[in-house]
């Protein structure tokens, strides 16, 4: 099984290439890998506290730097920067312990770390080549990608906090197209026992639902309309293009982009009534709310160790569960092969 020998891969991880630094100083490395006809781009790390896409990527450059990797490098040249936020890595990194199976729900809500909105680094790439006020991190990915440009696929790797299971965010011009590979790869997920997330949000930010468990991807134009009807227009001013967004400016083309979203927790029911409101994330909301005030006035009486503690019980007996870091990854790789089929059939019709 390909994803199999992707993850338990061994041998030393290539360093690659430093493109740019953070705001702090740390290095951003990335790959070219390849020289295959599709042009591939991948990225993770964009939200400071989504760990696992950065630890696929890893996985993935150094299967693709090995000789397993050999039809996978003649298939696609692959551009990959396995984490574009180092900041927001060790800032995150009292909860997100190296190599772990899985992720500790009590630490996470104690310690979790994530940009303001306006200032994370999906929503920070460039308006135009002489916009100075992006972040280094995306000026970086900017001129990375301008380099290998342009894109036939381009994924954007994400998670979510909690949600009901595994999400798909396809660009929404080419769900025509997507729609055979997107009901083999829902086969996937319930054929290995989980629920996808499902929820209604009616173009919300961009997100139009597709069909169970898959959406379209958000927009920076629909971000601003959010916080403008919010009445803070100062937030919706500080919002920049995508990564989605920005690859596809830069390849000049009709690229396909996707984003994947695996749940780090799993809270059932979810989507068994979409709403709006879904009554059953309402209420997990109103919990998890209520755990975040706890942690809150922990703070001031320095018992945060007893409210961690009390929040991992109380999360398991609501039917709270962690979802396993592997699972997460082999369905972030399923998302991808799906792109690569889609994208390169497409690319097969025009040549």
């Amino acid at each position: 099984m390909e994803f199999a020998r992707i993850v338990d891969c061994g041998g030393a991880s290539p360093s690659g290439e430093v493109i740019g630094r953070s705001r702090k100083g740390a290095p951003i490395h990335a790959h070219t890998i390849g020289s295959g006809p599709l042009r591939v781009s991948l990225v993770a790390g964009c939200h400071a506290d989504e760990p696992v896409g950065p630890r696929f990527l890893r996985r993935l450059v150094r299967y693709l730097s090995s000789g397993e990797g050999a039809p996978l490098r003649r298939a696609a040249t692959w551009s990959i920067i396995p984490h574009i936020n180092p900041d927001g890595a060790s800032a995150n990194a009292a909860w997100q312990t190296p190599g772990a199976p899985h992720y500790d729900f009590g630490a996470y809500l104690r310690h979790r770390v994530r940009e303001l909105p306006g200032d994370d680094i999906e929503f920070g790439f460039l308006r135009r080549e002489s916009d100075r006020g992006a972040r280094p991190e995306n000026r970086a990915g900017w001129e990375f990608w301008r380099a290998g440009a342009p894109y036939d696929l381009h994924v954007s790797m994400h998670g979510m906090g909690v949600a009901a299971g595994p999400y798909f965010l396809v660009e929404r011009s080419w769900w025509p197209r997507f729609g055979d590979a997107a009901a083999s790869l829902a086969h996937e997920v319930e054929t290995a026992g989980y629920t996808l997330h499902d929820v209604e949000r009616h173009g919300e930010k961009g997100f139009h639902r597709l069909a169970r468990g898959f959406c379209s991807r958000p927009d920076s134009r629909s971000m601003k309309r959010h916080f403008v009807a919010l009445d803070d227009p100062a937030t919706a001013a500080r919002f920049r293009p995508s990564s989605m967004e920005a690859v596809r400016k830069l390849s000049g083309g009709d690229t396909l982009t996707l984003v994947t979203e695996m749940p780090l927790f799993i809270t059932p029911g979810v989507g068994e009534e979409l709403g709006p409101p879904d009554p059953v994330l309402t209420r997990w909301r109103e919990r998890i709310a209520g755990w975040d005030a706890r942690f809150r006035g922990a703070r001031v009486e320095r018992d945060e160790a007893r409210v961690e503690a009390a929040v991992r019980d109380e999360a398991e007996s609501a039917g709270l569960t962690a979802m396993p870091v592997r699972d997460q990854m082999r369905f972030q790789w399923a998302f991808i092969r799906a792109g690569l089929r889609v994208a390169g059939a497409a690319r097969a019709a025009v040549s």
